[in-house]
């Protein structure tokens, strides 16, 4: 096997790495030291010559470099990065899956005094007070040491070679990875890859559950349910399963209420937590039914489908439609934890994966350069279901940056204040197709991405968004074959649901618009122009002719 030693600089990695490879006669390989062996220059040349971005483009090669993990069961490589390589989604995919990734952890201010005796210059700590250099980089850096097994680097280093052994020989079973673990103000966030049921058995442990009560629909549970059960019961926990129905169906009021009288009839009580197994739709619905059971309950939100990977799981956004609108009634409430395993995406429809992509697209356009250019190069393959870009990490590296975008801007605005508004670009319009589509026509993503088409074109005509911009958006749902041709609405209908609009304010409606690296919130927008925008998306025939 091969064994990933990472951690801040001065950590100890290379000093641990080569007693521990040298204790089972393995190969130790520092890929700070190869990439300068490849160079020809040291470390601090290369980023005075090239910068950072050269240093990890180098950095990336040589992960790749190493190829396929080791297979044998005792230890045959000790690998040792950078302690800047895992920032990259697709460095942790290669490193941590397969290998086994152990995290040595030290206080900043022992760090410090480590590398104030090192000859080995750190770029990134040079010139700058290092105990504040470290606390900084640990904060950026710990959702994803905080993946790999945790391990005291402060001891002696036979200490720490030791501990190090015992970590490797507990988790040899483990299966799949973890690639991002994080606990945030909104609830714990885990990102892996064939870990939900491993990792909801260990939520359900720490919350002190005495069993699991799953809220899910047919077709998601159908899928993981066998798996996820085993891993359950595997652990000794006895399971309630809840079915609601299917999709948008589930978002009722009337589903609310027969859901509620199963739990009481099951005596779940206060305290209890769901595990929501589903889509967006299920995740909508099993959270409002957590915060309003005995005044709210605990829950673990499991999404399986792209879309909910990526957006509606996180942020503690709950609710049900009325036929006046989507998402009128609901309520804020955090999940205690988010369990997102893109393993679980393998077999998800075509149609579902490209919906998806309408909230992709949206994050992007929001100020995510390489997730524009992740979607403009293989956005295509992974609307199709290409298994390449689960094998090469593209899939995880696509809701790994969408969702932790969304993490950071729903913990800076959990009650939708403020800058949380901007997550709301394409959905004004977007939720008043799907509304007048009955929530049956269009998939969620798909109506996004026709509100981003209204937004370009509404935020270059008011000024707000430069041409280039919109093309580019606009160029990639193209690409990506979202919110192309014109849909069979009353335009009546679109803008009578589009006054529902829950963003309005003092009676204006407030629209988040695209800017050249960003967005803008706007009130200012006249009727005429929205009306002449949504009836160019609409078929001539709904809106009384050519417009």
């Amino acid at each position: 096997m091969d064994v990933v030693l990472i951690g801040l600089p001065g950590s100890g990695k290379s000093a641990v790495g080569r007693r521990l490879a040298a204790r089972h006669d393995a190969t130790f390989i520092d890929l700070d030291e190869v990439i300068e062996r490849e160079a020809g220059s040291r470390i601090a040349a290369i980023f005075a010559d090239e910068g950072e971005a050269g240093f990890r483009a180098r950095e990336r090669t040589v992960i790749a470099e190493l190829g396929d993990p080791d297979p044998s069961p005792d230890i045959r490589r000790v690998i040792a990065p950078g302690g800047g390589a895992i920032i990259d989604p697709r460095n942790r995919w290669r490193l941590y899956r397969g290998r086994t990734a152990v995290w040595l952890d030290g206080r900043p201010e022992v760090l410090a005094q480590r590398l104030r005796r090192s000859p080995n210059v750190r770029p990134l700590i040079a010139g700058r007070d290092p105990i504040r250099a470290l606390r900084e980089l640990t904060a950026a850096r710990g959702r994803f040491y905080g993946a790999a097994t945790r391990i005291a680097g402060m001891a002696e280093v036979s200490s720490v070679v030791d501990a190090v052994d015992r970590a490797v020989r507990e988790g040899r079973a483990v299966a799949g990875a973890v690639l991002l673990r994080a606990d945030t103000t909104i609830g714990r966030v885990v990102i892996g890859d064939g870990v939900a049921g491993r990792l909801v058995t260990d939520e359900l442990e720490r919350l002190g559950a005495r069993r699991a009560v799953i809220v899910s629909e047919p077709r998601a549970w159908e899928a993981v349910g066998p798996t996820l059960e085993a891993d359950l019961r595997a652990a000794g926990l006895p399971m309630d399963l809840v079915l609601l129905p299917q999709g948008e169906a589930a978002k009722t009021l009337s589903v609310v209420e027969d859901a509620a009288r199963e739990l009481a009839r099951r005596h779940v009580e206060r305290g209890e937590p769901l595990v929501a197994v589903g889509g967006g739709a299920l995740g909508d619905t099993a959270g409002f039914l957590a915060a309003t059971y005995l005044r709210g309950i605990p829950f673990i939100q499991v999404p399986t489908t792209l879309v909910a990977q990526i957006d509606s799981s996180i942020g503690g956004k709950t609710g049900v439609d009325l036929p006046e609108g989507k998402n009128l009634v609901g309520a804020f409430h955090q999940p205690a934890a988010i369990v997102i395993d893109v393993a679980l995406l393998a077999e998800l429809p075509e149609r579902e994966r490209r919906a998806a992509l309408g909230e992709a697209v949206k994050m992007a356009a929001l100020g995510d350069e390489r997730l524009f250019e992740l979607l403009e190069t293989r956005g295509p393959a992974i609307a199709s279901g290409d298994p390449a870009v689960a094998a090469d990490g593209s899939i995880a590296e696509l809701v790994e940056r969408c969702a932790w975008a969304k993490v950071e801007v729903v913990a800076a605005d959990e009650r939708e204040s403020a800058v949380r508004i901007a997550l709301n670009l394409g959905h004004s319009l977007g939720h008043a197709f799907e509304a007048a589509g009955a929530y049956r026509d269009l998939r969620h993503g798909e109506a996004v991405a026709y509100g981003l088409r209204a937004a370009c074109r509404i935020g270059t005509a008011a000024g707000a968004t430069p041409p280039e911009r919109a093309a580019r958006i606009e160029r990639l749902l193209d690409i990506l074959g979202l919110g192309a041709g014109t849909l069979p609405y009353p335009l009546d209908a679109v803008l009578e649901h589009l006054g529902a609009d829950k963003k309005h304010r003092t009676g204006r409606l407030r629209w988040v618009l695209p800017t050249a690296t960003g967005h803008v919130v706007r009130d200012d927008v006249p009727d005429e122009l929205v009306r002449d925008v949504a009836a160019g998306l609409l078929s001539p025939a709904t809106v009384g002719g050519p417009v």
